[in-house]
């Protein structure tokens, strides 16, 4: 037989239980907050719901702050009352809502992402406009494009593809394990070097914002790039023959500076002083190089080698006058005169360029 002392713990019990499971489920279904008004109410103005309901939680920086009120319907979507509780911290009127989800069964709710830190901040009445709230992709638009995506695939070149990555990968079990242990710690490094990370990402954007900028340049280089790889293609037997004889050319150039020694670098020396002789004569050069082949040309044929010479032969002395301005200094003398005499230097055709006069010295040959 039950006693009256256990009788009085049992009642008690069961009144304790059934008080705390009125107050949980009260609390769960949001009862208290029918008889006590805490905190504000902000308004966020959806074009839809995306599956968002009553009650459902609202974060803050991914914090529960309170629940979803009433959903009313709108001519332009859905206000959805959000329930702030008054212990939240205060929220910037420059904040988005996004209804999310949870998990990927589903599980939706608020959450209150901030574009600033300071004020003004949401109170009683506030009104989140509907460009600053967005939901997540209906699942029925997500498998329609997922299945448009995976009809557009052809099924020839996925076979191929998954063939190609089944040779490039078999046999590879123990360099992919060392990529992989060896991005783990790389992983760690970035980790425990945080705030370098950090400015080496933000680094990262302004030489991408830099990128983006000079887009058009880089798509020029591109283009010219490719245009190089397909002169690079099309001159390829030619290349070869070069890469090909480039060893025996090395040699001799080689065997050249054995054999040369010391002395190599003083005839360099000298060519340099012959070089800047050359080139206040460039004209002059240039023109006897054009000439030249056709004087050889012209040589051959007219010593044929058969013992005879033939060519024809004009006399036109002084036809033009030769050009005798600019030699008045040189000193004359008899030609049965053998002394030394230093060269006359400042000797020179001074007769203008378009003079009648056969004006002589390559400095008056036409620039090209």
């Amino acid at each position: 037989m039950i006693s009256k002392r256990v009788k009085l713990q049992i009642g008690a019990f069961v009144l304790i239980a059934l008080v705390g499971i009125t107050y949980v489920g009260a609390t769960y279904a949001g009862l208290d907050r029918l008889v006590s008004s805490r905190g504000y109410t902000t308004i966020a103005r959806f074009r839809d719901s995306g599956g968002i309901f009553t009650n459902a939680e609202v974060t803050y920086r991914g914090l529960p702050i309170g629940r979803v009120g009433p959903l009313r319907l709108t001519p332009e979507g859905v206000d959805v009352s959000l329930e702030i509780e008054d212990s939240a911290p205060k929220i910037p009127a420059d904040t988005d809502a996004v209804v999310t989800n949870r998990s990927a069964v589903g599980e939706q709710y608020v959450d209150l992402r901030p574009r600033s830190d300071g004020g003004p901040h949401l109170g009683e009445g506030s009104v989140i406009t509907s460009d600053r709230t967005s939901i997540p992709v209906p699942p029925e638009d997500l498998l329609a494009n997922l299945d448009r995506t995976v009809r557009s695939i052809p099924i020839g070149s996925l076979q191929t593809v998954v063939t190609e990555l089944d040779l490039a990968f078999t046999g590879l079990n123990g360099p992919l394990g060392t990529l992989l242990d060896t991005s783990n710690a790389y992983t760690r490094h970035a980790t425990d070097h945080l705030p370098q990370t950090l400015d080496l990402i933000s680094s990262g954007r302004r030489v991408l914002e830099t990128q983006r900028e000079q887009g058009a340049e880089i798509a020029s280089f591109s283009r010219d790039l490719h245009l190089f790889a397909g002169q690079l293609r099309a001159s390829d037997p030619d290349l070869r023959r070069v890469i090909g004889a480039a060893p025996d050319a090395a040699e001799q150039v080689s065997g050249l500076l054995r054999e040369s020694g010391p002395q190599l670098g003083g005839l360099f020396s000298n060519l340099l002083t012959t070089a800047n002789v050359y080139r206040t004569r460039l004209d002059g050069v240039e023109q006897l190089l054009v000439t030249y082949p056709s004087l050889a040309q012209g040589t051959k044929t007219t010593v044929p080698g058969d013992g005879r010479a033939r060519f024809g032969l004009v006399l036109n002395s002084f036809d033009p006058f030769v050009c005798t301005r600019g030699y008045q200094s040189t000193h004359q003398r008899a030609g049965t005169d053998l002394a030394e005499v230093p060269a006359n230097l400042r000797a020179h055709c001074a007769e203008p360029p378009g003079s009648p006069i056969n004006v002589r010295g390559s400095q008056h040959e036409s620039p090209r």
